[in-house]
């Protein structure tokens, strides 16, 4: 049942290599440095089949089937699995596991980095991942065309609760509003790091995603630029947020970027190059992809303006712009920590009614 936790298997140690099911008589070792960690209870892989609430017309993607201990039961349950893995001794096992039984030419094998792979079309995702993949895997997936009907994955259990977090608790954040924009994301079971081969040192969750369909109208890197900015403090007031200088600058050169080039457009003169900022404001790598966002505390040490410092003229008109889209839509008390997504969105399309933008 939903919200249900998976009992710990125990069993005893071994020495020497992990050695998963149905394996040759040699063993394969797992890497933990590579994220490999292999369902060993069957009660847990009954469980993901009964949730994933799989039809016997599905295709189903299957992304880290390792040994195939899950890969056999997708395969009873559904008409199609195409497994994406990495590891070639993975796919040499589950090639031999499933060789001249009945379910070998119902299974497709794609070896190769799942990011970097074009996905075929698919009804489920079921997925048990190296835990470094998350974020960038999920939005891989929420953005895949055509859209399918729900993914069932197997996170690092505070990763998962990220995703699910919802306004005014503990872990919401940038990942949690980013991710519900473009999905309905629930929490199926808890489970125990010794329900793998080798235990990981944390405890994870299995969550459903369910994309929304239509898929929501909003540029989406204008929405997380825009969202970058209101999670840099997330407890503190948005009028504390926006009258900071790093701020204030991006949002003015954005403002004044696009007040020049619709000046160039009405005066035909299309061939302008302008630059267009997005609100790094302090991410190491600079990449502005929904991708990056690990779910981590949003917050990060950026300059106050002590409200002397402004020069006067242009500088403090656009900051007083800025903070009459505030009071406009009774935004100035707020903090990022508790809005909805509908009070996001709202505000979003006042900053951009008059004429603010973020990417």
């Amino acid at each position: 049942m939903a919200g249900g936790k998976i009992r710990k298997e125990k069993g005893k140690q071994k020495s020497g290599p992990y050695q998963g099911q149905g394996l040759g008589a040699g063993g394969i070792s797992f890497h933990k440095s590579k994220g490999q960690h292999i369902l060993k209870n069957p009660l847990l892989v009954e469980s993901i089949v009964q949730k994933a609430g799989i039809k016997s017309t599905d295709v189903i993607l299957e992304i880290g089937p390792g040994t195939g201990n899950l890969t056999k039961k997708l395969l009873e349950a559904g008409k199609m699995v195409i497994a994406v893995e990495l590891d070639s001794r993975m796919v040499l096992e589950l090639q031999r596991r499933f060789q001249s039984t009945p379910y070998s030419n119902r299974l497709k094998v794609i070896q190769g980095d799942v990011l970097k792979t074009d996905l075929p079309y698919f009804d489920i995702c079921v997925a048990n991942i190296p835990y470094q993949i998350s974020s960038p895997l999920t939005f891989k997936l929420l953005f895949h065309q055509p859209a399918f009907r729900c993914a069932i994955i197997m996170f690092q259990k505070e990763f998962a609760m990220r995703l699910v977090a919802q306004p005014g608790d503990k872990l919401y954040c940038r990942l949690s509003v980013n991710t519900q924009l473009h999905a309905r994301v629930s929490h199926l079971l808890k489970v125990g790091k010794n329900n793998f081969r080798p235990p990981p040192k944390v405890d994870s969750s299995v969550v459903r995603i369910e994309p929304r369909k239509p898929r929501p109208q909003v540029n989406p890197v204008e929405w997380d630029g825009f969202l970058r900015i209101c999670f840099i403090r997330k407890n503190k007031t948005l009028s504390s947020i926006f009258r900071l200088k790093n701020v204030l600058s991006m949002l003015e050169k954005n403002y004044r970027t696009l007040q020049a080039l619709q000046s160039s457009q009405n005066s035909s003169l299309g061939n302008t190059e302008i630059g267009m900022d997005t609100p790094s404001l302090g991410d190491s790598n600079g990449d502005q992809s929904m991708g990056v966002d690990d779910g981590s505390d949003d917050e990060m040490d950026v300059e106050d303006d002590d409200g002397d410092s402004d020069v006067e003229g242009e500088v403090s008109e656009f900051k007083d712009k800025v903070l009459a889209v505030l009071r406009e839509g009774q935004f100035e008390e707020k903090r990022a920590s508790k809005l909805t997504q509908q009070e996001f969105l709202y505000l979003l399309s006042l900053f951009n009614k008059a004429g603010i933008h973020f990417s």
